[in-house]
């Protein structure tokens, strides 16, 4: 029996061979699949077990994209949060003034009104600044003898009376409030038409009635208004309301204290009144002529 040895190289089916055969092979899975859908089972699985490969493999691209967007969207934020917080605090700033313009709007109508129910003429001013003094109760404002500002003109609000001007500049002018300790106001109790004289204390919110004997009738909450006398307050102005009142035996007066009705320290605009009419001149007293000694008859 002939004996051959092994081929050196296994041959097979040439390239070109096999080329046709996957070809075919292909054609023939691709016409199943799309036929018959043979295949979407086998490709579920097959995508089920090539997932995690997929996500490791993209792995460090997305942890690379997620660690930028997160440093991006975390200057992103502090921007929009410093860009807020400025915009709140001018729009909380822009809420104040309006604010305050509400309030200032609000006492400029009430004022006006006022002017109109005193029947007056009057000077609208605006309060610069209060006195340096810290031991009397003055404040400056913006009207003076160029706007007939004059001395001794009853300074009121929405209310009632502030003060009175006592030092009067070109273009400014010194108030003194009815609470300084020098200043007083002829009052009239509305409730019994008592008249008194009111006067500082020195101390902000606290007015006192004095020379008041022991049985006069004031009582707590009676409200005094300007009695007009002095001429220089006019009649009827709201001054103040009593608030405390003491009798004591042992003093010759009761101690009345009572609380400013206008807001001698609230609000930024006053209103100077001018007085127009003039109280007539006191007459003048008549002067007795002195008895003379009676002279002797001659005899």
């Amino acid at each position: 029996m002939e004996y051959s040895s092994p081929p050196f190289f296994r041959t097979g089916p040439t390239p070109l061979t096999r080329l046709l055969i996957f070809s075919l092979l292909s054609l023939a899975l691709l016409v199943t699949d799309a036929r018959f859908n043979y295949l979407e089972t086998l490709r579920n699985i097959v995508s089920v077990v090539v997932y995690p490969l997929q996500r490791i493999a993209n792995a460090p691209a997305s942890i690379a994209h997620r660690v930028g967007e997160f440093f991006v969207t975390h200057s992103a934020l502090r921007a929009d949060n410093s860009r807020l917080a400025r915009q709140n605090i001018e729009n909380a700033a822009l809420l104040q003034q309006i604010r305050s313009l509400q309030v200032e709007n609000a006492h400029l109508r009430e004022l006006l009104d006022a002017r109109a129910s005193t029947g007056i003429k009057s000077t609208l001013a605006e309060v610069l600044y209060a006195a340096r003094d810290p031991f009397t109760r003055k404040i400056i404002i913006d009207k003076g003898s160029q706007q007939d500002v004059r001395n001794g003109q009853p300074v009121i609000d929405n209310i009632g009376v502030i003060g009175q001007v006592t030092r009067v500049y070109p273009w400014l002018s010194e108030a003194t409030l009815i609470t300084d300790k020098g200043q007083v106001v002829p009052v009239l109790n509305l409730r019994n038409g008592l008249r008194a004289v009111l006067a500082g204390a020195g101390n902000d919110g606290v007015l006192e009635l004095k020379f008041i004997p022991l049985n006069a009738d004031f009582q707590n909450g009676d409200r005094l208004v300007t009695s007009g006398i002095d001429g220089v307050y006019p009649p009827g102005l709201p001054v103040a309301e009593v608030t405390n009142v003491e009798r004591n035996a042992a003093y010759l007066f009761a101690r009345i204290t009572c609380k400013p009705l206008a807001g001698v320290n609230n609000y930024g605009q006053v209103l100077v009144v001018r007085q127009e009419g003039k109280h007539s001149e006191r007459p003048a007293e008549e002067v007795k002529p002195a008895r003379g000694k009676k002279g002797k008859r001659d005899g």
